[in-house]
């Protein structure tokens, strides 16, 4: 079996082109071992790009512990450059199928390669029902962080990282909830990451996100990847963080997001109440995993 390897600032992933290939018969599985960065190719899932009757492409998505997640923001942006520079559609703007709905993508074109891509990440819902978050509140923002487990409460870091101890929760395509502090350097991210990820609020898992203010137009921020762990970027996540931000009045609508692997450019729209995110999508080489 063919594939790919390709990168959006860091967040990496296996990309399949389901036109000439047939469909694992347990794509989760393949998932987990083609990821594994030792006994595999190495990244942080699988995406298979599928032909679709509703949009140019589709695009599956397997975080690297199998389990199938609905949209990738850096992912669909490599799925664009993909389908493009390989012939799969030539759509420019070009609109790709996930589990979130179909989505459009502006291709930014220099000399027949892609450089940049925007996306159009739709509007973000902060109802509770919709992130999910089992809670007694319509909307999860500026919410105190749960305490009941006390492998929560750390004092010496949320006093190193200056945390403010409230939580937003918002789903930008992906369950998310976003806490703020003023330096996510000292966050033990790998720590309070799979806590929260798991924690009993949470009934489909979440992506954990930790912000830092820079100014009103710029952000730092660092990810626990919900079924991937420590990532270098999160697509969906950084949408999340902007309309976090924006909504608790912390940051203006457009910002320059700095990630692990890179930058992101957010802005979340009043136009159209939709996020748009501007990033690029890179290639890394493409190999042949063994057919079972």
């Amino acid at each position: 079996m063919r594939f790919t390897k390709m990168h959006g600032i860091g967040n990496d992933y296996l990309y399949v082109n389901g036109f000439v290939e047939p469909m694992p018969r347990d794509p989760g599985d393949l998932s987990r071992r083609m990821s594994d960065r030792h006994f595999g190719v190495g990244s942080d899932g699988l995406i298979i790009i599928l032909p679709s009757n509703a949009a140019d492409v589709r695009m599956r998505m397997f975080n690297k512990d199998g389990s199938e997640g609905e949209m990738c923001g850096n992912g669909i942006r490599c799925v664009a450059k993909y389908a493009f520079e390989h012939g799969l559609s030539k759509s420019n703007p070009m609109r790709i199928e996930t589990g979130r709905g179909v989505l459009t993508l502006q291709l930014h074109v220099q000399a027949a390669k892609v450089q940049q891509v925007t996306v159009n990440m739709g509007q973000p819902e902060f109802e509770s029902s919709k992130v999910p978050v089992d809670l007694p509140v319509d909307r999860v923002i500026d919410y105190p962080l749960p305490n009941d487990d006390p492998r929560d409460m750390v004092p010496q870091w949320w006093e190193e990282s200056g945390l403010d101890a409230r939580m937003t929760c918002v789903n930008t395509g992906n369950p998310h909830v976003v806490l703020f502090c003023n330096d996510v350097s000292k966050v033990p991210l790998e720590q309070i990451g799979p806590e929260l990820e798991n924690h009993r609020i949470f009934p489909d898992r979440v992506n954990v996100h930790f912000a830092q203010v820079i100014s009103r137009d710029e952000v730092r921020m660092r990810t626990w990847e919900r079924g991937s762990g420590i990532t270098l970027a999160c697509g969906t996540g950084a949408s999340a963080v902007c309309a976090a931000a924006v909504i608790t009045g912390r940051t203006n609508r457009k910002l320059l997001t700095h990630l692990p692997g890179g930058n992101l450019t957010i802005e979340w729209r009043e136009s159209d109440d939709n996020i748009y995110m501007t990033g690029p999508a890179t290639e890394v080489f493409s190999g042949e995993w063994p057919q079972d």
